[in-house]
């Protein structure tokens, strides 16, 4: 069979596609084991007898700490190590973790088995990303990463859809450890079917034989301004994206009293199945129009974080379940759709040795602010506004978070202003002659 530079064939088992195919599985699974908790939140609320300050503190600092700090170290180690073994590690810790947190009887080991969760897969995404950039050529990787992040929507999708009926069947016990099994024998399929591609393969400019180390890669990413409003837009969308992620069902339970199946399979239509529609559109428009102007790279993250402003406050603040939930779609649907154009920003920012280490830096930026501070904000907002506002104090909450969108549209505008000229700046050093001296 045919290969292309890559030295991988584009079809068949082992194929770049197959290999797409499989690290968009993993994805798929991790979001799996990371946003069930939210469906969950409920039933794991009146067992532990949780506050929503607490709920927020177990559905992001938790998690997201750990998560975003050890993905700096992990792919540093991505950047200089065999990547399938790697994600396969890591793969395999964090759905046992998830399985785990099925088995625990006390609030704190929960929360220490999602630590442990964030721990596994933190050594998944820069890893992932970059072998799918080494597999297609640069007009073809927006589309190619929108495609792996669809994975998370598929992830949201399977988790609310299946988590929402198995935690009402069987309960929330039972639902994590159904979450967790799948990503076990992932675990198999990536270790006997794909394999590293080589690196900087569809890349003028070749590898360098050894990785800078993490300082260096820093003080690139600091220099560049496209990058720093890319990462000021992208956690600023984070923020927005896991508060909505992680309250509207407890929203949609208090507010408009759905049962959790119900709400499972209603979050598994908007964020897994019109999300992930959304996500794919963005990477593939992206790779369009950005054939001719590669600021489309930004502006498109910059129109998904617009949209949702104008229908938020009917969201939140109607009282007709059908008109709340309609209203829903876009600022639920689009809350991936940044993913795509922004890892290919990112990737393009660096040297080829150097990319795993600057997703990293992003996901830590966007996990820290995002995942970290965003669901605690909505908690901890919740509980100071219900003396006003009783249950319906969750929906304000949720508004008030709608403000990172607005940030957000601001710093993809601006890195848009400065993209063309950092990557053009990237680009010739990548291309100078070596000196001789």
């Amino acid at each position: 069979m045919s290969s292309d530079c890559s030295g991988v064939p584009e079809r068949g088992v082992g194929g770049r596609n197959w290999i797409l195919g499989v690290l968009t599985s993993i994805y798929l699974v991790n979001f799996i084991d990371r946003q069930i908790l939210a469906i969950l939140l409920p039933q794991v609320k009146a067992e532990f007898d949780l506050s929503d300050t607490f709920l927020g503190l177990l559905v992001g600092p938790t998690f997201a700490f750990f998560y975003a700090t050890m993905g700096l170290p992990l792919a540093l180690l991505a950047d200089r190590v065999n990547r399938r073994k790697l994600i396969a590690v890591s793969l395999a810790l964090f759905s046992a973790m998830t399985i785990a947190c099925g088995l625990v009887v006390q609030f704190w080991q929960l929360a220490v088995a999602r630590v442990l969760t964030g721990v596994g897969e933190a050594g998944t995404g820069p890893a992932s990303q970059t072998m799918i950039t080494d597999l297609f050529p640069a007009e073809r990787r927006g589309r190619a990463q929108a495609i792996y992040a669809t994975g998370a929507n598929l992830g949201v999708l399977v988790a609310f859809a299946a988590g929402g009926v198995i935690a009402q069947t069987w309960g929330w016990r039972v639902a994590f450890i159904a979450a967790g099994l799948p990503g076990l024998l992932l675990t198999v399929l990536l270790l006997t079917t794909v394999r590293d591609p080589q690196r900087g393969a569809h890349d003028q400019a070749a590898a360098q034989d050894e990785a800078p180390p993490l300082g260096a890669v820093l003080r690139q990413l600091w220099q560049s301004r496209a990058f720093r409003y890319t990462a000021l837009g992208a956690c600023s969308t984070c923020f927005t994206s896991y508060a909505l992620g992680s309250f509207f069902p407890s929203f949609l339970a208090r507010s408009h009293a759905m049962s959790t199946a119900d709400i499972g399979i209603t979050m598994a239509l908007i964020m897994g199945a019109c999300g992930g529609l959304a996500t794919y559109a963005a990477g593939h428009f992206a790779d369009r129009f950005g054939r001719n102007d590669q600021r489309w790279y930004s502006y498109i993250p910059a129109i998904a974080a617009l949209a949702p402003l104008p229908v938020a406050p009917i969201c939140f603040l109607a009282q007709d379940t059908g008109i709340a939930l309609a209203a829903a779609i876009i600022p639920l649907s689009l809350t991936a759709a940044f993913i795509g154009p922004t890892i290919t920003i990112t990737q393009r920012l660096v040297p080829l040795r150097s990319r795993a280490t600057a997703v990293a830096t992003l996901i830590l930026i966007d996990n820290i602010v995002g995942l970290g501070l965003g669901p605690q904000f909505v908690g901890i907002a919740s509980d100071l506004w219900k003396p006003s506002f009783g249950e319906d104090s969750l929906r304000y909450a949720m508004l008030a978070a709608m403000g990172g969108s607005a940030v957000s549209v601001f710093g993809f505008v601006m890195a848009a202003r400065h993209l063309r000229g950092d990557i053009a700046a990237r680009e010739s050093v990548a291309h100078k002659p070596a000196s001789n001296g």
